[in-house]
């Protein structure tokens, strides 16, 4: 089978953490390619996420790193076992961007999952409406197809609060995205409207930073950290206008947790968020 040119974010996760559990057991790519007779690029492509690898295989490398640590390994195992066209995300592939498919990939697997809002309102939380005028900004025009592609796969994402034991989700939203008439003030409102409902359930904890606050001003991109079924398997996502950055590193970790902690401290109480909604969307 020819290597992947374009593996999905958890299939390049699995190699990234396969590559660390070598590192750290002080192996090479050609040792390892040593205990299945093969050559170092094949150790390579599946440590890049390009070639897939078989839970057998996955077990015997672990046993070959001497590494215990049983739930990374059966997390990893699990990941080796998913195939394309598993999951709904997979029908949007060839015509949506991979973003838009990993992102949906990342949410779906996720225990838990903490959003930083700096202007706008996660996916998850999102109105048809709000999600079509925010689409239908972007310059240049995209084709009515696409829109319609994207809003409709956006709405998809909220499914997962449809599951019988959903993720808990944290969203810290600026009060500058509560006071943006994306879309107009019937379509503003009616998002508001919709936080507030969203609020209400029990795996929702809802901030908002005011712009009272004079000690949080890092308002530059949104962040979404997600965890794993295993800490090891923690990632945070970093959106900008331009692109997407999926981070697993340690010390990436730490440093956005630390950010999403420093941002929760800033902001107001739940139900005294909720309460800010109302008052703001009273004078829509």
């Amino acid at each position: 089978m020819p290597p992947r040119d374009n593996p999905t974010a958890r299939q390049a996760r699995l190699g990234a953490e396969l590559k660390k559990m070598r590192i750290r057991a002080g192996k090479t790519a050609r040792e390892a390619a040593g205990l299945f007779s093969t050559d170092q690029a094949r150790i390579s492509n599946i440590e890049s996420g390009r070639l897939g690898i078989s839970e057998e295989r996955i077990r015997k490398l672990a046993v070959f790193y001497e590494c215990v640590d049983t739930a990374l390994i059966e997390a990893l195992c699990t990941i080796a076992s998913e195939h394309r066209g598993q999951y709904w995300w997979d029908g949007y592939r060839g015509v949506l961007p991979l973003g838009f498919l990993d992102i949906a990939e990342l949410e779906h697997h996720a225990g838990y999952l903490r959003y930083l809002q700096p202007v706008t309102f996660p996916g998850v939380l999102q109105t048809e409406d709000y999600a079509r005028a925010l689409f239908n900004s972007v310059l240049p025009k995209l084709p009515t197809n696409e829109v319609l592609a994207r809003v409709e796969h956006r709405m998809k994402r909220q499914g997962i609060f449809d599951r019988q034991n959903p993720p808990e989700l944290e969203v810290i939203v600026h009060e500058a995205a509560l006071r943006m008439r994306i879309g107009g003030r019937k379509v503003a409102r009616e998002q508001l409207q919709h936080l507030i409902e969203a609020s209400e359930r029990p795996e929702i904890m809802l901030r908002i930073i005011p712009f009272t606050n004079e000690d949080f001003i890092d308002l530059t991109q949104t962040v979404l950290y997600t965890g794993g079924v295993v800490p090891q398997l923690d990632t945070v996502y970093i959106d900008n206008p331009s692109s997407g950055l999926f981070l697993d590193a340690a010390a990436e970790l730490e440093k956005n947790r630390t950010l999403l902690d420093f941002a929760e401290q800033a902001s107001l109480e739940p139900a005294e968020s909720r309460s800010f909604i109302h008052h703001i969307a009273r004078e829509l």
